[in-house]
């Protein structure tokens, strides 16, 4: 009896139509910098997770941890990442000063004149020059911050010499080198902690891109800004990077991969191109709105600033060079591809 039982349970397996597994699902732990309500999350990421549970039917799904909870400074989300405590970070290599050093010609100065056309020439120019220095991550992005414009509480700044003696927050250390070569006094700190320092006068200001005066609250203790006249590039940039921890990708099934793949990359680099653009633009007017005072330099003040930065970009070129580097070949492409050319 018991046999046939058994017998007819097999048949009826047989029978029925094969049931596929569950479908596996991940959550991507994703870090970054800023608060939750930067640009870069409201505006990008988030969009982009959202795309991802979507088009994978629910099998991705997101959970960011903004303004840096999963412990740490900025400066260790590349090794946060590296290391699997966080999915995916979005961080500023120069934040690990010296670390990636041929990804930083496109923190020289007067590389970058927008965030749109500087990401895509930056990311032309990483699969060109600097994939070797990231082979221990999947990289999903670069992009630039679109230019720093200078950020003070009491002073304004509308030609050279009103950068001497100035002490300014900067980000990375090319920054902090062209900033010097200016006449200026670089204070290195993380963003977060900015607008406390400028409040009680440890710095008179800050380098900056426009999308960082509204959440990190640069509005309420500057009533200055400097920038370079339309279609002109700025002192300094910093160069940003979409990082995921490479075993997590490679343990992804392959239609996952596929699909992160068709998402990130060119496609993720103009859309972050896009929105720091446009953050630009609304920051401008909303500062002017609330009374601040933005300089714009014309083409004579801004080739005074750009023939005292001269010998940072031959400096940089000896520094990489000794790494094993070509720092000149770097220079000249990065340059040639952002459209910057001295």
């Amino acid at each position: 009896m018991k046999a046939r039982n058994f017998a007819l349970l097999g048949a009826l397996a047989l029978a029925l139509p094969a049931v596929p597994a569950l479908a596996q699902e991940v959550t991507f732990k994703i870090a970054h910098f800023l608060p939750s309500a930067a640009p870069t999350q409201q505006k990008v990421l988030q969009p982009w997770c959202d795309e991802l549970k979507k088009e994978s039917a629910g099998r991705i799904a997101c959970q960011f941890y903004p303004a840096m909870q999963l412990g740490g400074t900025p400066a260790q989300l590349a090794d946060q990442v590296k290391n699997g405590v966080a999915d995916i970070v979005w961080t500023a290599p120069g934040y690990s000063a010296g670390r990636f050093p041929a990804i930083e010609a496109f923190e020289l100065p007067f590389m970058v004149k927008d965030s749109s056309s500087s990401s895509k020439a930056l990311w032309q120019y990483y699969q060109q020059h600097a994939q070797q220095e990231f082979a221990a991550y999947k990289v999903l992005a670069f992009h630039t911050d679109g230019g720093q414009a200078v950020h003070t509480s009491n002073k304004p700044v509308a030609e050279l010499k009103d950068f001497s003696g100035l002490k300014l927050r900067t980000s990375t250390r090319v920054g902090a080198k062209t900033l010097q070569a200016l006449g200026g006094a670089p204070v290195a700190m993380p963003p977060a902690q900015v607008t406390e320092a400028i409040a009680k006068g440890v710095v008179d200001g800050s380098l900056g891109a426009w999308e960082l005066v509204y959440p990190t609250k640069l509005s309420e203790v500057t009533k200055f800004h400097m920038q370079p006249e339309a279609g002109s590039a700025y002192p300094t940039a910093t160069i940003l990077m979409v990082l995921m921890n490479k075993k997590k990708y490679d343990g992804l099934p392959a239609d996952l991969k596929a699909l992160l793949d068709k998402t990130t990359g060119e496609a993720m680099v103009a859309r972050l191109g896009a929105v720091f653009d446009a953050e630009a633009a609304e920051t401008k007017k909303r500062i002017a709105a609330q009374g601040n005072k933005i300089t714009t330099l014309n083409a004579a003040q801004i080739a005074a600033l750009r023939k005292a930065t001269d010998a940072v970009d031959a400096e940089w070129a000896a520094e990489v060079s000794k790494k094993g580097l070509d720092g000149k070949k770097l220079m000249t492409a990065a340059r040639a591809l952002a459209g910057t050319e001295k």
